[in-house]
């Protein structure tokens, strides 16, 4: 009996999916990708400089590295990338259930940043990089629309990406779903919204809180938004100007810290 397509094309994803590497650059994003016992590590490619500098991490992860000359450095990674010496080929991260991961810690008000079609890595690394910071249970994104994990997050991340949660969903608006079902208050920045941040965050203390952050230019997806428990605004000190989406995301990860 022949596969219904949609059975043919779930396999075709999950044969591709174990297949996947991601090579990680950089010393930062290299030596916590070392030190981090969950990563399936592969290839270590890196100069005598690098090494050095690397080596207590190299020491723990049990590899042998490939030495290399910086002239040629032989990591097939953009030529461009500032490497600093240091490519490490990897398998993505898995971090398990959607639900246990964003509830966070124990005797934590969760906070949770979900990404609605950002797919700059900079903006995405930054993004996972201000989570870590200001203790977020995790980052969301979509399967499809949201960047992938590679070498230019990581190394944006500084090393962000290996402790903080980046979960990658099949349908954005199904998981905002999800989590009001679990009692967070689902908040959407969005630029033209009435109601601020601080407004929103004081008329709901008690709740753990998404905030979803949609891509520059566009913003949020009108799904998106419709299923919001509201839009909220960073107010601005003068009529012109704007944030990019990674900023945006640091100052209300920041504001939502101060009442949780």
């Amino acid at each position: 009996m022949k596969k219904p397509k949609w059975v043919v094309k779930k396999e075709q994803d999950k044969r591709q999916a174990a297949s996947e590497t991601v090579w990680l650059f950089g010393l930062h994003a290299v030596r916590d990708a070392l030190m981090n016992p969950d990563r399936v590590r592969l290839r270590l490619i890196v100069t005598k400089n690098a090494s050095d500098k690397l080596a207590d991490a190299i020491a723990t992860s049990g590899m042998t590295p490939e030495m290399a000359d910086p002239r040629s450095f032989p990591a097939p990674i953009d030529p461009n990338s500032v490497h600093q010496g240091a490519a490490l080929e990897v398998k993505p991260l898995n971090w398990g259930d959607f639900a246990s991961r964003v509830i966070g810690g124990e005797g934590k008000m969760p906070v949770v940043v979900m990404l609605d079609r950002v797919t700059d890595p900079h903006n995405v690394g930054a993004i996972l990089r201000s989570a870590e910071v200001f203790g977020a249970s995790a980052v969301v994104g979509t399967k499809h629309g949201s960047a992938p994990e590679t070498g230019a997050l990581a190394k944006t991340a500084s090393g962000a990406l290996e402790r903080q949660p980046y979960l990658r969903v099949r349908n954005l608006a199904e998981s905002m779903e999800e989590l009001r079902k679990m009692g967070f208050v689902v908040l959407g920045m969005d630029g033209e919204a009435t109601e601020t941040i601080e407004e929103a965050l004081a008329a709901r203390p008690d709740r753990p809180v998404a905030l979803v952050m949609g891509a520059e230019g566009p913003g949020l997806r009108e799904k998106t938004k419709a299923t919001c428990d509201a839009l909220v605004k960073i107010p601005f000190a003068r009529d012109f100007g704007s944030l990019n989406v990674s900023n945006a995301a640091a100052v209300a990860l920041y504001a939502t810290r101060l009442t949780r």
